[in-house]
């Protein structure tokens, strides 16, 4: 499939690309989808969580009170669960909620959020992308030139650009991630997908 190249001033260039329909026209998997921004999600978390069980409590061990006849639950010291203060029973411990999926299925999960993206009418492909300074004024008056100033983009370049990241690093709708980086999470949370042109080939090049 072919798409028109947009300049930094929103106008139509001369020259277009062609997006692969490997890439950008398949039948979208639904469940790879799933799998994949599961996955990105859960390797996100910290895992750091803690609660103090009985063993972590400071306190005596003695027996606060016979074992039966009181009428009350049976406690074993003042660090029981049934008293305030006391321990938590199976309380959250420090964990790893890392997990692997395969590395064609997380293709298949790009590709499929890609696809989506283009049948949405949600992918913007610009020409011209760089800054001799990191300004965010002249970043904002590119998007308002493509008429996203309002949208929630993600911007795909070919390769790390730290001027372009420092433009948009304040911007609060705006995430900017290198091509050999973008996940199947940051193209669906974004409304408009904006990809430079030389970001094309190298997009294409990894999920083939």
């Amino acid at each position: 499939m072919e798409a028109k190249v947009l300049d930094t001033k929103g106008k139509s260039s001369s020259s277009k690309v062609t997006l692969s329909d490997s890439i950008f026209a398949i039948e979208p998997n639904d469940h790879a989808i799933y799998l994949d921004v599961k996955q990105h999600l859960a390797n996100k978390r910290q895992g750091t969580h803690k609660s103090k069980e009985r063993g972590d409590i400071t306190g005596s061990t003695k027996k606060i009170k016979k074992q039966k006849g009181t009428g009350t639950a049976r406690a074993g010291s003042i660090k029981s669960p049934i008293f305030r203060g006391g321990g938590r029973v199976f309380g959250p411990r420090p964990r790893n909620y890392r997990f692997k999926l395969n590395t064609k299925l997380k293709r298949v999960a790009r590709r499929s959020a890609l696809s989506y993206k283009a049948k949405e009418d949600g992918i913007v492909v610009v020409d011209g992308l760089s800054f001799d300074a990191p300004k965010t004024k002249e970043f904002k008056s590119i998007l308002s030139n493509l008429k996203l100033d309002n949208e929630k983009i993600l911007l795909v370049v070919g390769k790390n650009d730290e001027n372009v990241y420092k433009a948009a690093r304040n911007l609060k709708n705006t995430k900017v991630v290198a091509a050999d980086l973008l996940n199947t999470y940051d193209v669906l949370n974004a409304k408009k997908v904006v990809i430079a042109k030389d970001a094309v080939e190298v997009i294409e090049k990894i999920l083939n």
